[in-house]
């Protein structure tokens, strides 16, 4: 069985305007697939959109309703094949401060509606779609969802309890929503970054400093990871048709200190 076709199709980069997210934009592009770029960055994501020949879509990705405004406009430009759910925050703090103040739950809340329920939102919006397309392959294959979880979700470190539970949630997910999609053709997978360079750790020479201070507690090699080399796992979970409900760690064999 060949990779799975993108040329024709389109797709759904949450999270697509920076970062993981337009790294993956940009090889879906490449790979034929027409993108919609669902961010809340108007500026760079139609910036993005436009470079790509693809459309923006100004999207909270919690929202019912922005979520199938994304997926209607990717459906436009052709049948709905891949979704890539890159879009996700974070809030640090310990569950008890040293101020012996606990985590404010409002905040944890909202780490946990964007990252958990908001990737669980647009699956289940862009799944109905794909569901509803004609199979491209013998297998009956109609698309594949990929998933951004983080090594937090498995070594999560001091002050990450609410992006943890949010990530642990998504690797939760991963194998019973594959399970589930798997009788309408659609396969699930969910890729764990590690240290990944993005405009997360901001800009000049002491973010750079920084980053290069942080890289040294990677395996190997010992820097932070590109979006280009993330989206090239996420390219492999769109395109091998074999590969299914699984959760790969890209971290370069990073395992996080408690701190």
């Amino acid at each position: 069985m060949p990779r799975m076709n993108l040329e024709g199709s389109s797709s759904i980069v949450t999270g697509g305007a920076s970062g993981i997210g337009e790294a993956s934009a940009r090889q879906l592009a490449a790979a034929g697939s027409r993108v919609v770029i669902a961010d809340l960055n108007e500026e760079k994501g139609q910036a993005v959109a436009s470079e790509l020949g693809g459309l923006f879509v100004k999207c909270d990705v919690s929202s019912v309703e922005d979520a199938q405004a994304a997926v209607a406009a990717a459906s436009e430009m052709g049948p709905l094949r891949a979704l890539v759910n890159s879009a996700g925050l974070g809030y640090a703090g310990r569950t008890v401060d040293r101020n012996g103040e606990p985590f404010p739950l409002d905040k944890f809340e909202f780490v946990i509606k964007v990252n958990l329920l908001g990737t669980f939102n647009m699956l289940a919006q862009a799944a109905a779609a794909m569901a509803k397309t004609d199979p491209v392959d013998a297998d009956g294959a109609r698309g594949a969802i990929v998933n951004m979880a983080s090594a937090a979700a498995f070594d999560g470190q001091i002050g990450q309890c609410a992006y943890s539970a949010s990530k642990g949630g998504v690797v939760g997910m991963t194998l019973p929503i594959a399970r589930d999609l798997s009788a309408v053709g659609i396969r699930v997978n969910t890729i764990a970054p590690g240290l990944i360079d993005t405009p997360i750790y901001g800009e000049g020479e002491a973010s750079e400093q920084f980053k290069a201070h942080l890289g040294q507690s990677v395996l190997f090699p010992k820097r932070l990871g590109s979006g280009e080399e993330l989206a090239f796992g996420v390219m492999e979970c769109i395109t091998n048709p074999y590969m299914n409900g699984e959760t790969i760690r890209l971290d370069g064999g990073i395992r996080m200190p408690p701190k």
